[in-house]
């Protein structure tokens, strides 16, 4: 029995791959841009996408979390958008361990698509920094889990 559900159950377990990271230190709404910049898209060409991001060539549009979000060149059909570089490298390193799972089980890569990419909020840590006077300021750190299914398409 798996610790953590996956939110999505494929039809056919065999002719998917799945992967997690579980809880990371990264930004929960940057993780959710990603992740719905991702979905649909074949896992190379996902792969490629976050590279770029990671170099500051292609950024990422923000459709849902775009409160004074400077406008970005090279998106299409949408103005806001930036680079988020950290959740990009942790993504990507969930994203190429659904590729490593998707070759153990023997499927074909190249008709590879990512049907299900989403972010959830993991645990808070919570940190208070001690301050003059006997008062502290809260340092909280929201954590955040990813998942990934791919199918054969």
């Amino acid at each position: 029995m798996a610790r953590v559900n996956y939110a999505y159950k494929p039809e056919d377990e065999t002719r998917a791959a799945k992967a997690m990271g579980y809880e990371m230190p990264i930004s929960f709404k940057h993780a959710v841009e990603i992740c719905r910049e991702i979905r649909g898209k074949r896992v190379e060409e996902a792969m490629r996408l976050l590279e770029d991001v990671i170099e500051m060539k292609r950024p990422i549009p923000f459709k849902k979390y775009k409160k004074k979000v400077a406008h970005k060149r090279g998106l299409e059909k949408w103005y806001a958008g930036r680079y988020p570089q950290k959740a990009a490298k942790y993504v990507l390193k969930v994203l190429k361990n659904l590729r490593a799972n998707a070759e153990y089980k023997g499927l074909d890569m190249e008709s590879l698509v990512i049907v299900h990419a989403q972010a959830q909020k993991g645990r808070v840590i919570k940190r208070y920094m001690p301050r003059a006077f006997g008062r502290a300021t809260p340092r909280f750190q929201q954590l955040t889990t990813v998942e990934l299914v791919a199918e054969v398409r």
